[in-house]
């Protein structure tokens, strides 16, 4: 446990700030990016989601590999390689003055956050703590929440004074030359607290096995609608709030979002093992639906929109971190980070493809309205998906309650 403190937690540290990099730039970044872009150049949401979603295939594709290039290269070269291609992939897109040029920076953005993201911090945090891993990871992931409130909000009043080409570069380099030294300092060479690798046969049999289990697609299947939905509510709400209450209060209801996103996290962390995590799922995605609800029923309202993003990101932090509870919990722990694994990789594919898709609603309804009340619909039916598990399971006692009251009344009867 003392090992654990001396030489994990100045490794939470630089987790922590590598996450308000690529959350920052990479996660959230992009709704600043689409308005940006649409007011300079008019370019449809349609052409710009395709390039958000081709940064993000390539991360999934990549994903699969980024274990494997921490062993080989090291924890600090894949987390640092991992910022860089993100800082060069947001510059470049900042001084796009063509579509197609959008594409090809968004593939240094792709390959560079399977070495920076989730994945890719999980991992590197597993060599450092074992008992302590969860509220490592809870901290750590923190700082996806406070990118959000330290890096897009800056972005949106930068693009503005003086402008949104010079904005990026300064901010990017800034940050890098912060978070650098954390990673290199903090970050110390460890032995693997896991050295066997199973072979690949195996690994195949067990990944395949995976895929055909209805426990993991019960899992994979609400997570990848409700990350889907939240990362269209990430790219879009700058584009909905602009116009309804200014670059001033757009701002500060993205730092709402994002504080109260960075505490829901810290307050789940304190009692989620205790509970069911599926219904806690399930009233998760119906929180985050009610939200976009208000936003979409009451655009007039300053205090709704607030109110809307305040509760959409108290639920934010929750859906990256639920997965790994319930898979832990309902897997067996040789098969978990294979079953994580898998599960990331299901969702990042399915919201890799959301920015198109809701760009291409945006396009044929002329307003962002009805992409939230898309986003809506994917929250709710994530909501049902997730509490099938949990029903099946009820419903399962209940017959097997029914059967030993049926056999007893057997054995009692003749006696009668």
């Amino acid at each position: 446990m003392a090992g654990e403190f001396r030489t994990g937690w100045p490794v939470v540290l630089a987790c922590f700030a590598a996450a308000i990099f690529a959350w920052g730039f990479a996660a959230f970044g992009p709704a600043v990016y689409l308005a940006e872009l649409q007011r300079q150049y008019g370019w449809s949401a349609t052409t710009i989601g395709r390039a958000t979603t081709l940064a993000f295939v390539v991360g999934a594709g990549l994903l699969p590999w980024t274990g494997a290039a921490i062993n080989r290269f090291g924890a600090r070269a894949v987390l640092t390689g991992g910022l860089l291609l993100i800082g060069a992939g947001v510059v470049g897109i900042s001084q796009s003055t063509a579509p197609w040029q959008l594409y090809a920076w968004n593939l240094p953005i792709g390959c560079g956050w399977a070495g920076a993201s989730s994945t890719a911090i999980s991992t590197i945090l597993a060599r450092y703590f074992d008992r302590r891993l969860g509220l490592a990871l809870s901290i750590a992931l923190t700082g996806a929440s406070t990118g959000g409130f330290a890096v897009t909000p800056g972005l949106v009043a930068l693009s503005h004074h003086p402008s949104f080409q010079s904005a990026v570069p300064e901010l990017a380099l800034a940050l890098i030359l912060l978070i650098l030294p954390l990673i290199w300092i903090g970050i110390r060479p460890v032995a693997h607290r896991h050295e066997a690798i199973a072979p690949a046969s195996q690994s195949s049999h067990t990944r395949s096995a995976a895929l055909r289990d209805r426990r993991f697609w019960s899992v994979a299947g609400p997570f990848a609608l409700a990350i889907s939905a939240q990362v269209g509510v990430m790219i879009y709400q700058v584009s909905y709030l602009l116009p309804l209450i200014g670059v001033g209060g757009t701002s500060l209801a993205l730092i709402c979002s994002s504080v109260s996103g960075a505490g829901g996290r810290l307050i789940t962390s304190a009692f989620i093992d205790r509970l069911d995590q599926r219904p806690v799922s399930a009233a998760t995605f119906a929180t985050q639906a009610g939200a976009l609800s208000l936003m979409i029923a009451m655009p007039s309202s300053p205090a709704a929109l607030y109110i809307g993003s305040i509760m959409f990101g108290l639920c934010m932090g929750n859906v990256v971190a639920l997965p790994s509870l319930i898979i832990q919990r309902e897997f067996a722990p040789s098969s978990f980070s294979l079953v994580l694994g898998l599960s990331t990789a299901v969702g990042q594919v399915g919201y890799s493809l959301s920015p198109a898709l809701l760009g291409i609603v945006r396009d044929l309804t002329g307003g962002c309205r009805a992409v939230l009340g898309a986003c809506v619909v994917l929250q709710l039916a994530a909501a049902l998906l997730i509490v099938y598990r949990t029903v099946e399971r009820f419903l399962g006692r209940q017959r097997m309650w029914r059967d030993g009251c049926s056999h007893q009344d057997r054995l009692v009867r003749p006696h009668l």
